[in-house]
């Protein structure tokens, strides 16, 4: 018996069950690659094929993310099919004059549903009776997901409005989005950006709020469900 409770002991402790995680069709592992990817490639990209590529990928990082977190199936066929309309405007963008409409769509589109991943993963998870591997992946991707929605919300705004999006400092780029809105998340404030106005300003309060609210649940999650491996022997 003690013989046993060691060899589970060992398994639970075995780095490549951790590693096996990020390449699990069923694991959130894969979607935080495609998180983590899509954010180098989004703080990186710059010009039409950047941003088409950029577009393909946060579609299909949504769509993984919806089928691990076994959404409804009409939300995925409307998501397949956003993602369908998505290549076709990302074509066409490649051959076509005129980024302020293709912007303008990918930003929205890319900002909706990046608000409904994280919804999906935090349903999903939160049914979960113990605090495990893919609740913590969970909980980092759901996480993940709401910091960009808002950075593609900023970027939208800063396409759309006519006044730049930082004031003195600009519209500023993708990066810069992604930089404030992690930092806002986070409520870490450098304040070396900052939105010049409304609908900006709320925005970034919205954020900081739904940050905050979301750590506070998540601690409350593990705390209320963790259970030390010496108690489940």
């Amino acid at each position: 018996m003690k013989q046993s409770s060691r060899n589970r002991q060992r398994a639970g402790r075995d780095p490549r069950r951790l590693v096996r995680s990020f390449w699990s069709s069923s694991s959130y592992g894969p979607a935080l690659l495609m998180i983590l990817a899509t954010y180098v490639l989004a703080a990186s990209s710059t010009g039409r094929i950047g941003t088409s590529i950029l577009l393909i990928v946060q579609m299909a990082t949504v769509w993984l993310a919806l089928r691990i977190s076994m959404t409804r199936r009409e939300l995925r066929v409307a998501v397949t099919v956003l993602f369908i309309l998505a290549g076709i405007a990302a074509v066409t963008n490649l051959v076509a004059r005129g980024d302020g409409w293709f912007l303008a769509f990918a930003f929205t589109a890319a900002a909706a549903l990046y608000f409904v991943a994280p919804a999906s993963i935090v349903r999903h998870i939160g049914y979960r009776r113990t605090v495990d591997r893919e609740t913590l992946l969970g909980a980092l991707a759901a996480y993940l997901f709401i910091g960009m929605a808002f950075a593609f919300a900023y970027r939208l705004l800063g396409v759309v409005q006519m006044a730049p999006f930082f004031g003195a400092n600009g519209d500023g780029t993708l990066a810069q989005d992604l930089f404030f809105s992690f930092i806002t998340l986070t409520t870490t404030g450098y304040g070396n950006l900052v939105p010049a106005g409304n609908p900006g300003q709320s925005f970034a309060v919205l954020e900081a709020l739904v940050g905050q609210l979301f750590l506070v649940t998540a601690v409350a999650k593990v705390v209320s469900a963790w259970v030390p491996r010496s108690w489940r022997e």
